[in-house]
C-alpha cells in the first residue's frame, strides 16, 4: 500500500507591524484624496445649474462626504467634519423636498431682485409661498422666465419654498391670460413637502379644455 505524503504548505513571511500600518495609512490617504476629488468635480459640474430638489440621493457623493468627514475627524478638524455632515443632511432634505426653514426669503428683497429683470412688469406675493409675476408679452410667459426669476431669488434663501406664477399682462384672449406656474426647484405640477397648491386662475385649464371640446368647430 503506497503512502502519499501531503504537500507541505509554504507560509508567507508575516509583514512587520510598521509596514502594515504604512499600507493602511496609504490606502486611507488614497481614499480621502479620491473623496475630495469627487466632491470638487461634483461641485464644479453643478456650478451654474438651476437648483433641483426631489432627485434621488447620489450614493457616491454621500460616501465621499462620509470619507472626508472621517478624515477631518482624524486630523482634529471638527469644523470641516461638521461641514460634510451638514452637506449630507442637506442633500437628504433636498431629495425629500423638505424646505430649509432656516433660510427664508425676504419678500421685499425678492420683489426688488425680480423687478429689474427683462420683461417683468410687476411682482406681488399672493401669500408666503406664491409669487405672481406680470410680464410684458407672451414671449416672457415661459418656463425660462421662471428659471430666471428663481435664479434672481436664489442668493436670498431657499427657493424650494417659492412657487412662481407668470401671467401675461398684455394677453388679449383667455388662453394667453392663463397662468404658468412652477415651484423653483421642482417639475411643473409638483410641490415641496407640506406645500399646498394655490389656485390662481378662476377657470382651471382642465375646465377650459372641456369647454373648448364642447364648442362646435368654426368654419
Amino acid at each position: 500500500m503506497s503512502f502519499v505524503r501531503p504537500i507541505a504548505r509554504t507560509r508567507l513571511p508575516s509583514q512587520p507591524p510598521h509596514r502594515r500600518l504604512l499600507i493602511q495609512a496609504g490606502a486611507l490617504v488614497l481614499m480621502t484624496a479620491a473623496a475630495f476629488l469627487l466632491l470638487a468635480w461634483y461641485e464644479l459640474h453643478d456650478a451654474g445649474k438651476p437648483l433641483r430638489a426631489g432627485q434621488p440621493l447620489n450614493p457616491y457623493v454621500a460616501a465621499a462626504h462620509v470619507v472626508a468627514a472621517r478624515a477631518d475627524v482624524a486630523l482634529g478638524d471638527a469644523r470641516g467634519a461638521k461641514k460634510h455632515v451638514d452637506a449630507i443632511a442637506h442633500d437628504i432634505a433636498r431629495s425629500a423636498r423638505v424646505i430649509d426653514v432656516s433660510r427664508p426669503i425676504d419678500h421685499e428683497a425678492a420683489r426688488a431682485a425680480v423687478r429689474p429683470l427683462a420683461g417683468v412688469r410687476s411682482a406681488i406675493w399672493l401669500d408666503n409661498a406664491n409669487l405672481a409675476i406680470m410680464v410684458d408679452g407672451a414671449r416672457y410667459r415661459t418656463m425660462a422666465m421662471i428659471d430666471t426669476v428663481c435664479g434672481a431669488l436664489d442668493p436670498l434663501g431657499d427657493t424650494l419654498a417659492v412657487v412662481i406664477h407668470v401671467q401675461d399682462a398684455t394677453a388679449t384672449n383667455a388662453d394667453g391670460a392663463m397662468t404658468l406656474s412652477r415651484n423653483c426647484q421642482l417639475p411643473e405640477g409638483e410641490r415641496a413637502l407640506f406645500q399646498a397648491k394655490r389656485k390662481v386662475d378662476v377657470v382651471s385649464p382642465e375646465l377650459r379644455s372641456g369647454f373648448k371640446a364642447q364648442q362646435p368647430a368654426r368654419r
